[in-house]
């Protein structure tokens, strides 16, 4: 390998080779559990500068690992410890190459942070619906390779839901264009859907053509306080109901997630949470008119309200206000960080099942770890909760980690296979879920995926050790 460095500098430029000084920004991961040590981070401006960067590493043996906004949960996107690992950062890809209105899509650079694609949209008088709290710093190649979920899934589907083509460098750098933005292409095996949510492991993905939607015409925002997860079950049927396609977002938080954002960000004001074991987050997207909307709205709480799923409910008058209330469902992960480390988990199971899982599981950490504290809160409305653990109250949270997390983790995943639902709903396997996966996906479908990766990286040089182990 040490004639890489000097090929890499060649292709992508000396000042986009680095591999001295602060290298934490592509090192460390998001959640700051895990820091490895990169070989180098080539910064490639191209397309046909990643495929050329590919054939360097691949023809020296060197293992890549796709980056792009660093803002994974699970040790997918940051080097091992072992110094041989190349990361590729995808961040100066950040072009929008073209909107077309009449086909309702935008194609774009991987490198193209969220929150840039949907100003661009919104600048078009069109909506790009894909929406999550780290929209400012993630990329939209990070949110297909992981298959992102967000806040709007029941309305408009995951990320891949969202994509009508890709283009990908393969393991041997060379490049696949499928940026036809067709919604129909029935020629074979759809190779879009093998990269999306592949976590960089069968070639990097370098643009895509995303679906676009016309905008609404009003979007209204309500909180609504529910007496039970069942409850919460239950209104979101009578949501459905009654406001059809227009329902957007469905999110449920437990009373402990809103203390701790209450906590430690007390000028967020939670409404309705310190009476009531859980609160709502409803968003209704209509296309008539705010009037129209706003009637859809009255006429659901009023219903539910009649029901007794919902015990209080506000509506908000205004954009500011159903920020604020956004602000506070989306503030709950920092203020999990704030009170200390926890045990994450990003799990879906049919939204039926939900309220016996959640009441059982409960049940079943709080009687094997005593004091433990159960942050629960996510998108109710596609059935994928994120199910946190904290530790007791005032103990040491390092050490609760290093003698409870595995424990905590068996215990939440055997009940999510239980329940028949998946371990990962959103976040992807990386590095962290790597060794779980063969416990909870059958024999068969391990086969496969092993089969995918040798065929499509014979020298396994994409993102080693992430997702599924292959040997």
């Amino acid at each position: 390998m040490t004639d890489l460095i000097p090929q890499l500098r060649a292709i992508a430029g000396a000042t986009h080779v680095l591999t001295e000084g602060d290298l934490s920004a592509w090192e460390l991961d998001w959640r700051k559990r895990s820091r490895g040590k990169a070989l180098a981070v080539v910064r490639p401006g191209s397309t046909d500068e990643v495929a050329a960067v590919v054939r360097a590493c691949a023809a020296a043996g060197a293992p890549i690992v796709p980056q792009g906004g660093n803002t994974g949960l699970v040790v997918g996107g940051v080097p091992d410890e072992s110094g041989r690992e190349v990361v590729v950062s995808l961040t100066r890809l950040n072009r929008v190459r073209a909107i077309d209105g009449a086909n309702l899509t935008m194609t774009v650079d991987a490198g193209c942070v969220l929150q840039n694609l949907q100003q661009a949209a919104d600048d078009a008088g069109l909506l790009f619906p894909l929406s999550l709290a780290a929209e400012g710093s993630c990329t939209i190649g990070g949110n297909l390779a992981t298959n992102a979920g967000g806040t709007q899934v029941v309305r408009y589907g995951n990320t891949r839901e969202l994509c009508l083509g890709l283009e990908v460098v393969t393991a041997q750098g060379e490049v696949w264009s499928g940026l036809t933005g067709l919604r129909k292409d029935n020629t074979g095996y759809d190779l879009r859907d093998l990269f999306i949510g592949s976590e960089g492991t069968l070639g990097i993905i370098t643009g895509a053509t995303m679906k676009l939607y016309p905008q609404p015409a009003a979007t209204l925002t309500a909180w609504a306080a529910v007496p039970s997860m069942q409850a919460a079950v239950t209104l979101l049927g009578l949501a459905h109901r009654h406001l059809g396609a227009g329902l957007t977002g469905f999110e449920v938080m437990g009373q402990f997630a809103l203390a701790l954002a209450d906590k430690h960000y007390p000028q967020l004001r939670v409404p309705l949470y310190r009476e009531h074991p859980y609160c709502v987050l409803l968003e209704n997207a209509d296309q008539e008119s705010e009037a129209h909307a706003r009637g859809q709205f009255e006429r659901l709480l009023e219903a539910a309200l009649e029901d007794g799923c919902v015990a209080d409910a506000v509506v908000a008058g205004n954009i500011a206000q159903a920020r604020q209330l956004w602000h506070i469902r989306e503030s709950i992960p920092l203020a999990q960080a704030e009170e200390g480390l926890n045990v994450k988990h990003d799990i879906s199971i049919a939204v039926s099942r939900i309220p016996a899982f959640v009441a059982e599981t409960d049940a079943l950490l709080q009687r094997e770890i005593a004091g433990v504290r159960l942050v629960n809160f996510g998108h109710l409305g596609d059935g994928n909760l994120h199910y946190n653990v904290q530790a007791p109250e005032g103990g040491d949270t390092k050490a609760f980690l290093h003698e409870h997390e595995e424990r905590v983790n068996t215990l939440v995943y055997d009940q999510v296979q239980r329940f028949e639902g998946s371990i990962s709903a959103e976040h992807g396997i990386g590095a962290l879920k790597v060794d779980k996966l063969p416990h909870y996906k059958s024999p068969v479908a391990i086969g496969m995926m092993q089969a995918l990766k040798k065929a499509l990286d014979p020298q396994g040089i994409l993102n080693p050790g992430r997702v599924v182990a292959v040997r």
